[in-house]
C-alpha cells in the first residue's frame, strides 16, 4: 500500500492546487453563510473525488489492472492517453493565459456565489472535483495507479482515500483558516484569491505539464 500512496502523491498535489475552486471557496467565505457554505463545498469536493475513485477501482480491479504484481498493458496504455490529454490541457491553459496588462477573467457563475446556499455549495464542490477536466484526469489516473499495484481491495480503498483527502487540502485550507481566524482572515484570503486569479492559467499549465509527463513516463516504464 505504501507503494501505491507514494505513486499517487504527485497526482493528489495536482488536484489540491486547483486555483478556480480555491477562489470559489474564498468568495463563499465572504458571504453571510460563509461557514456552512464553505464546509458544504469541501464535503462535496471530497465526495466528488470519492465517487470517481470508487467507479475507477470498481472497473479496473476486476479488469485485471495488475498481472502478477506488475501493471497490465491496458492500464499502462490508459495512463499514456491520460498523460497526453494532460499535456493538451497544459498547452491550452498556457495559450489562454492573460497577456501583459490584461486582467484574468473568472467563470461567470462566480458572480452568483453570494446567492449560494449549502446545497448549491455542496453540488458545486462535487462538480468541480469530479467533472473538472484536469481533476477528472488526475482522479482516474490515481485510481488506475492504485489498481495497478495489485494490493487488496481494502488497501486500494485506503490508498485512494489518502489521495482524496490530500486532494481536498487546497479547498479545505481557506475554510480552516476562516474557522480559526473568523473575519480577521478576510485580508489574507483576499490576497490569496487575487494571486490565484492572476496566475491561474500558468499554475494549471505547469501542473498539467509536470504530471502529464510523469504519467507518460510511468506508462512507458510499464509497457517496456
Amino acid at each position: 500500500m505504501g507503494e501505491a500512496i507514494g505513486q499517487i502523491l504527485p497526482l493528489a498535489v495536482g488536484v489540491a492546487l486547483s486555483p478556480v475552486p480555491i477562489i470559489a471557496v474564498v468568495l463563499m467565505l465572504t458571504t453571510p453563510r460563509a461557514g456552512s457554505n464553505g464546509l458544504a463545498f469541501v464535503v462535496g469536493w471530497l465526495l466528488g473525488l470519492a465517487v470517481i475513485g470508487a467507479i475507477v477501482l470498481a472497473v479496473a480491479d476486476p479488469a485485471g489492472a495488475s498481472e502478477n504484481g506488475e501493471p497490465a498493458a491496458w492500464a499502462s496504455w490508459l495512463k499514456l492517453v491520460l498523460g497526453l490529454l494532460l499535456l493538451l490541457v497544459a498547452v491550452r491553459q498556457f495559450r489562454g493565459r492573460p497577456q501583459a496588462g490584461e486582467q484574468a477573467s473568472l467563470p461567470k457563475w462566480m458572480s452568483a456565489i453570494d446567492r449560494f446556499g449549502p446545497g448549491k455549495a455542496f453540488g458545486g464542490g462535487a462538480v468541480l472535483a469530479g467533472l473538472n477536466p484536469k481533476n477528472l484526469l488526475l482522479a482516474i489516473s490515481a485510481g488506475v495507479t492504485v489498481a495497478q499495484t495489485g494490493i487488496s481491495t481494502g488497501q486500494q480503498a485506503v490508498a485512494y482515500g489518502v489521495f482524496a483527502v490530500l486532494g481536498t487540502i487546497g479547498v479545505g485550507a481557506p475554510v480552516g483558516l476562516y474557522v480559526a481566524m473568523g473575519r480577521r482572515s478576510a485580508e489574507l484570503l483576499g490576497r490569496l484569491k487575487d494571486w490565484m486569479a492572476a496566475h491561474n492559467a500558468v499554475i494549471m499549465a505547469v501542473l498539467c505539464l509536470v504530471i502529464g509527463t510523469k504519467l507518460i513516463g510511468d506508462a512507458i516504464t510499464g509497457l517496456t
